[in-house]
């Protein structure tokens, strides 16, 4: 994993996203962590947003709790209960 100092970022930037990119990059100031540059690959800014929002995350886990494995309904039956007229 490479690592790059805070106040070289600006000029490495287009380094590191350079496509093909296939390993994190850790950005430092003074040495320590302070974010990471890492490849994104078949995702959408969506996609991305969601999947770092601590209130959505939340919300899944949430979800998650209360419908334990073996309780709830399946994908196919939640598609024939939406297809159903009148819904």
């Amino acid at each position: 994993m490479k690592t790059v100092e805070l106040s070289e970022v600006n000029r490495a930037l287009s380094e590191l996203a350079e496509p093909g990119r296939h390993e994190p990059v850790v950005v430092t100031r003074h040495g320590k962590p302070v974010a990471a540059v890492v490849p994104i690959e078949d995702t959408d800014l969506e996609t991305l947003s969601l999947g770092t929002n601590p209130d959505f995350l939340a919300l899944i886990a949430e979800s998650r709790r209360r419908c334990a494995p073996g309780q709830g309904i399946s994908t196919e039956e939640m598609r024939a209960r939406l297809a159903e007229p009148g819904r």
